[in-house]
């Protein structure tokens, strides 16, 4: 129990899903929904004994640097490119040249926005580390990654580490999953995956632990929004902690070259 390791992990964006709903909202108000679930979960990512890796846009850092600033202290800040809705290569340098000026430390890690696809080589230009834009599942709409290896792998030249999904029957154990499973069968899942794999590697989104009820998105991405969403993430925190401990994704890779 003593080695495995649960990595949580945070895309840290501005709210731009109503857009891909064909829903109007402002750069602002995806901003202030974004910083309401980033307020929302910084209690739990200053506690003493969680690591966290926050995958950020350099967008959303800029309009809230002294936010991002103090979770590097304790917390691994990595890219979620530039923007969240618009990509050009030219991003993953300029998001990690941007994200390492407002923490001052290196940013090692990356993740594409909606785990989208991404030459290896531009990310090994850009001077990352390792890449973590793989959901190993079948996603309907969005991606059939089951060709993929579930664990930790290289591809031309690049270290790339999937977010964590069953063994067998590869259910992913990510956000929508947390939110619409019940909690016992998500736990059950989750804590039989670290134990086959040594580690557990969870992704979720700050915008997800306010209220956006109002919001015209589909029920599946807003239930347990807000308050019952984040006393559940405690409650997974509080009963992993009896199965391991948390630290961030390069802290794992440097202990698992």
């Amino acid at each position: 129990m003593d080695n495995n390791k649960i990595i949580l992990t945070f895309d840290v964006e501005e709210f731009d899903m109503p857009l891909e709903y064909n829903q109007t909202i402002s750069v602002a108000e995806q901003m202030h929904i974004g910083k309401l679930g980033l307020d929302a979960i910084t209690p739990i990512l200053l506690q003493p004994d969680i690591a966290c890796t926050l995958f950020t846009t350099a967008n959303f850092a800029q309009h809230y640097p002294e936010s991002i600033a103090t979770l590097a202290q304790t917390n691994e800040i990595a890219s979620h490119t530039f923007y969240h809705s618009v990509f050009e290569e030219k991003d993953l340098l300029l998001s990690k040249i941007a994200l390492e000026k407002i923490i001052g430390q290196p940013i090692f890690g990356l993740r594409m926005p909606r785990m989208r696809a991404v030459a290896m080589q531009a990310v090994i230009d850009a001077g990352y580390s390792y890449d973590s834009s793989i959901n190993p599942t079948y996603l309907p709409g969005r991606y059939n990654n089951f060709h993929l290896p579930r664990k930790k792998y290289v591809d031309a030249g690049m270290v790339r580490f999937p977010v964590s999904v069953t063994p067998n029957l590869r259910i992913p154990l990510f956000w929508l999953s947390f939110k619409n499973f019940p909690y016992f069968l998500f736990k059950k899942l989750a804590i039989q995956t670290l134990k086959k794999d040594g580690y557990l590697s969870l992704y979720f989104h700050p915008w997800e632990f306010t209220d956006i009820s109002h919001i015209q998105i589909p029920i599946f991405t807003k239930r347990h929004a807000g308050t019952v969403l984040l006393n559940r993430l405690q409650q997974l925190i509080t009963d992993l902690k009896n199965e391991g401990s948390f630290c961030t994704m390069h802290q794992y890779l440097q202990l698992n070259k």
